[in-house]
């Protein structure tokens, strides 16, 4: 069980919100910016805004999530994972629900400009996104319960974030910035399979049938480096059909994620697996950013 020792008062929301884990979010807008960048049609604002929404929406989804698992009964007092502030008595359900509107409202609100620059396209994208992100854990037919998180995790934290983040700024579709996003949305899924590796038995217990809650533990592990070797043939396919070498950079963080997979296959202790969360997001954010600095070269 996690303590309830004083604490200020604000700083629950900092827990709530799983700063670790905001990498995911901001990572593929980095790259996005970054592919801009390279192809001189970079704009500053635009790309503060798309970063702004990204991040609001992953913190509203995670105070969703908060909430709609304690509300399924998906976490209890044996929970291992980090402190859920519902499910350890520190903030009021309807509080924490409330918390994630304001989230969803305040990447809505931050979208307006990439709205009025880049058109009702963006608009669509950006509604998409916050109600998967509401609806994620929300109920036996949510993504997670019918494990197809996975799946929304890969497009949504990698394509359409990337490709979304550089059509912002050059308001045009972009093939290449879509394909280089498939990299940080394979490891963004790893981020999600640490999780619900670790996670296994009281999902099962709760009826929530992730990827791996159905297949079992080893699938967690081979899927995470499935995600891994997917990375990095992204960066390799990139490189191929963009003609530049420079992309090749990206892989240089892939054998941080090979001694993740280690760690993953080797152990399910879940004082392992916490730290590794935020190791797997932080390889998202080294793998993104070496990946748009080879765009820039």
């Amino acid at each position: 069980m996690h303590s309830k020792k004083a604490r200020p008062k604000w700083t629950i929301w900092i827990w709530a919100a799983r700063p670790k884990t905001l990498w995911a979010a901001a990572s593929p807008v980095f790259l996005g910016a970054a592919i801009a960048f390279g192809e001189g049609v970079f704009h500053t604002f635009s790309a503060v805004c798309a970063l702004l929404v990204a991040v609001f929406i992953q913190v509203g989804t995670n105070y969703a999530n908060d909430y709609q698992d304690f509300a399924h009964g998906a976490d209890t007092a044996e929970r291992k994972g980090p402190l859920r502030i519902t499910q350890a008595g520190l903030a009021r359900p309807g509080t924490v629900r409330a918390a994630a509107g304001l989230a969803f409202l305040l990447a809505l609100l931050a979208g307006l400009y990439l709205v009025a620059r880049g058109g009702w396209f963006l608009l669509f994208v950006g509604l998409i996104s916050i109600l998967c992100g509401a609806l994620y854990s929300a109920g036996r037919y949510s993504l997670a319960y019918l494990g197809i998180a996975d799946l929304f995790v890969l497009v949504f934290f990698g394509p359409v974030a990337v490709a979304g983040t550089h059509y912002a700024q050059a308001l045009a579709f972009s093939w290449p910035a879509a394909l280089a996003g498939l990299g940080p949305g394979f490891l963004a899924t790893a981020i999600l399979l640490v999780n619900n590796t670790r996670d296994i038995a009281e999902d099962r217990a709760a009826g929530k049938k992730t990827l791996v809650a159905r297949w079992g533990r080893g699938a967690g592990v081979a899927l995470y480096g499935v995600c891994v070797a997917g990375a990095a043939l992204t960066a390799a396919a990139s490189a191929l059909l963009a003609g530049n070498p420079w992309l090749l950079t990206a892989l240089l963080a892939m054998p941080w994620g090979l001694a993740n997979l280690r760690t993953l296959r080797a152990t399910s202790d879940p004082a392992v697996l916490n730290p590794l969360l935020g190791s797997t997001s932080r390889l998202l954010l080294a793998y993104s950013l070496l990946f748009g600095f080879g765009w820039i070269m």
